[in-house]
């Protein structure tokens, strides 16, 4: 069997999927996605806060990586990340950003098009100390995206960085960054298992937001 056949030969869709009726959504976005997030808690989905993060670098070419939603208000949808790392780098010469939500298990996406800027330092202080103990030590090196030529020498950074935090619990990388997220656009998508799905853009639209029913 070729790859081909093997990829075609496998179910989409074949699962129960919640409705969703446009009409009964509420006037701005960030409402709605705090229900679907919620439902897909309910419902077990494995990771529901995972998105794919996706920047522009220097030459135009699209970059992408999956990170966690750290939190969702009025302002927008916030993430963190090493501000010398690729994607700060990318964020620096080109604020503008799109997340990607993929509920699997629902049959749901979000789509969020917008602008990325830099949260207070102390929101940033805050976060960091909120994280848990590797993700701290993994993170004080300030290396992320750099070349490494030998394990060995991470597991030597490693284990100088643990020491440095178990003298310091209050140690906070100087690159760690929060990011909140500025939506121009927020699309909706409820798959069908007839391919009747449900798509509703939010545009911003002066202060507040259109709504668009698109085709599937």
């Amino acid at each position: 069997m070729t790859t081909r056949d093997l990829l075609r030969g496998l179910p989409v869709l074949a699962h129960e999927m919640p409705p969703f009726d446009p009409a009964d959504a509420p006037d701005a976005p960030v409402p709605l996605f705090a229900c679907w997030l919620a439902a897909a808690i309910d419902a077990g989905v494995d990771e529901p806060h995972a998105m794919t993060v996706s920047t522009v670098d220097a030459d135009g070419a699209p970059d992408a990586r999956v990170l966690i939603l750290k939190d969702l208000d009025d302002e927008g949808w916030h993430f963190a990340t090493t501000a010398t790392s690729a994607k700060g780098r990318q964020l620096a010469g080109n604020p503008r950003i799109a997340l990607s939500f993929h509920w699997r298990e629902q049959g749901r996406q979000v789509r969020v098009r917008g602008t990325a800027r830099t949260a207070d330092p102390e929101v940033s202080r805050q976060d960091f100390l909120a994280r848990p103990e590797g993700s701290r030590i993994a993170t004080l090196p300030g290396r992320q995206s750099a070349v490494l030529t030998d394990r060995a020498e991470l597991d030597r950074e490693l284990a100088e960085v643990r020491t440095r935090l178990a003298a310091d619990p209050g140690l906070v990388a100087e690159a760690h960054q929060v990011y909140s997220v500025t939506p121009a656009t927020v699309e909706f998508w409820q798959a069908d298992r007839e391919r009747r799905h449900v798509r509703l853009r939010y545009r911003r639209a002066g202060d507040g937001w259109a709504r668009e029913l698109l085709w599937p």
